[in-house]
């Protein structure tokens, strides 16, 4: 079974996010997988194990990004593939249509990734790569069943849950509570390092280079500083009269 995990390295969600001249500064900050791509790595593990073949990560993004395949390959994945180019700009869009390029000349049997990204939190890269490939695509999954052919999935509904069955190859994206990623061993990092890493530009890619993004960011601020809240005195009409004169010369909301 030919599996394929997208992956995406992103902040350590304890790091402070510092902004400097409209742009998140890197310098001196720790990088992860993608905690919801790590769901996804585990799940193709253990399918991998279960029923044989085997499992491609598969990443775009700069080139410290190889950091975050190699713990996946510590992990237990067989493969990883980084698609860096200084020309990608880096919008789902643009990332959609690279993965969709690369993915059209490989065997794919079942797609794997993260619910979204804890960065941007855009949600866009999956869904818009299984339209790319006409793909079934079910997200948020927390079970996923694998037997002659088709994926039985168990997603979020609104604090319920949805049982979706899709014909393979599909793209599922996974949801905490899918399974319990394991720590990568200190054998598992040994051999990764002896594991296929393919490097690849856009040019080492058909049609990839067409590819271009449809947004831009101008500029990053943070959100104003909240001010203080106010308590109101006096008895019941007092407060009413306050908060109207409030709402009415302050906020200007009536």
């Amino acid at each position: 079974m030919d599996i394929f995990v997208l992956l995406k390295q992103t902040f350590d969600t304890e790091e402070k996010i510092v902004l400097q001249n409209g742009a998140v500064q890197e310098d001196g900050v720790k990088f992860v997988i993608n905690p919801y791509d790590e769901y996804a790595v585990e799940q193709a593990i253990q399918i991998r194990d279960e029923l044989g073949g085997k499992v491609t990560l598969l990443s775009v993004g700069p080139e410290r990004t190889a950091e975050a395949l190699r713990t996946a390959l510590a992990m237990g994945a067989d493969e990883a593939v980084l698609i860096s180019d200084e020309r990608i700009k880096g919008d789902e869009f643009e990332v959609a249509e690279i993965l969709a390029n690369y993915l059209r000349g490989q065997s794919v049997d079942l797609l794997l990734g993260g619910n979204f990204s804890v960065d941007n939190g855009a949600g866009q890269v999956a869904i818009r790569l299984s339209s790319l490939l006409g793909l079934p695509h079910v997200a948020s999954i927390t079970k996923l069943e694998i037997s002659g052919g088709k994926a039985v999935a168990h997603r979020d509904a609104e604090g319920d849950i949805e049982v979706i069955e899709v014909p393979l190859p599909a793209l599922f994206t996974a949801q905490q509570g899918l399974n319990e990623p394991r720590y990568p061993s200190l054998p598992g990092i040994m051999k990764a390092k002896k594991k296929p890493f393919q490097h690849l530009s856009l040019d080492d890619i058909d049609g990839a280079d067409s590819a271009v993004a449809k947004t831009e960011r101008l500029d990053l601020t943070l959100p104003p500083e909240r001010k203080a809240g106010r308590i109101l005195k006096g008895d019941l009409p007092q407060q009413v009269t306050e908060l109207v004169q409030a709402l009415r010369s302050e906020s200007k909301v009536i």
